[in-house]
């Protein structure tokens, strides 16, 4: 005969102890979650390292926006660190001034924009060509273009400015336009790849679809990949844009002592136009510093302007393109 069966073992805990572990396991998954990326200690962690990343980077732009906009008594007050007393705008009129900021702006602007223009079509058609058609040495030809990143600007600047010199372009802008409308250096080749990485995404059956209605490779280029190619333009266009406009490198080889130059190069001449503006030599060197300052909020305001109402636009290019796989 069987032994008698022990209901109590079976019998549910009761209903103040299940609350309880209700409440400790809802308490558990909202600290910790279910997940190891979904508790709060893990969103606390993440936001801590983003709000130090975020000082870090903050920190000098913050100092340079206070600095050009103290007066100089604030300068000159070692308790006044972070808010002045007033805001004091002399500072950028100066700097406006000594770097001559409209004609250097549009200098900026123009050579910036037409490199970019340029940059886009030249690599543009390069890319289509490394990632859709077969000719021959085109490996060779693509080690080639991996192996310009190796080299650097120094190694070919002395025959560049021979060349300038026999065409009679040494001095004049369309120097530093010249490299963008054949893709040449660093700065071509990465655009190349760009482009080549977005064509190699693209199906084959349009291609195919445009032989068939008798497009040749151009035409088929033109009409169908490259508008299709936006994301990848947007972010060559904004690498190439910002690329050219900090560039100080290439303007001091090719301009020289040119009255025109763009608005990076004119900050490292900005120097010698404080010094000739400010006469007191005791306050000299704490008012330079808050003139370059201001000089440097000039030059960095266009570039930060464009990201900050393109950044979405380029956030999105960039996954489009391939380039974070």
């Amino acid at each position: 005969m069987m032994g008698k069966i022990n209901i109590a073992k079976f019998k549910a805990p009761p209903l103040k102890k299940r609350i309880m572990q209700n409440g400790l396991q809802t308490f558990r998954y909202a600290i910790l979650g279910r997940e190891v990326n979904r508790g709060l200690l893990f969103k606390i962690f993440i936001y801590w390292i983003l709000i130090v990343t975020s000082y870090i980077y903050l920190n000098p732009i913050l100092k340079m926006l206070v600095k050009m906009v103290m007066n100089e008594k604030d300068l000159n007050d070692p308790t006044v660190t972070w808010i002045p007393h007033e805001i004091y705008l002399g500072h950028l009129k100066t700097a406006w001034a000594a770097l001559q900021y409209l004609e250097s702006l549009f200098v900026s602007i123009g050579i910036s924009t037409i490199v970019a223009v340029f940059h886009v079509i030249s690599c543009g058609l390069m890319g289509y060509a490394l990632a859709r058609m077969q000719f021959p040495f085109k490996k060779l030809l693509t080690f080639l273009l991996i192996m310009t990143f190796i080299i650097p600007p120094q190694v070919i600047i002395l025959p560049m400015i021979i060349m300038y010199t026999k065409l009679g372009l040494q001095g004049n802008l369309f120097s530093l336009i010249l490299p963008s409308l054949f893709g040449f250096g660093i700065k071509g080749a990465l655009f190349v790849i760009i482009f080549r990485q977005f064509y190699t995404t693209q199906p084959k059956e349009l291609e195919e679809a445009a032989k068939i209605d008798g497009a040749s490779s151009f035409k088929f280029y033109w009409k169908v990949m490259f508008p299709l190619a936006k994301p990848a333009i947007l972010v060559v266009s904004l690498f190439s844009f910002v690329w050219t406009w900090n560039d100080t490198y290439y303007p001091r080889m090719f301009l020289g002592q040119s009255p025109l130059v763009p608005l990076a190069t004119q900050m490292s001449r900005v120097d010698a136009s404080i010094t000739s503006m400010i006469g007191n030599e005791e306050t000299a060197l704490v008012l330079v510093e808050a003139i370059k300052m201001s000089a440097s909020f000039l030059a960095l305001l266009p570039p930060l302007l464009i990201f900050f109402f393109a950044q979405r636009y380029f956030v999105e290019s960039v996954e489009r393109t391939g380039l974070v796989e």
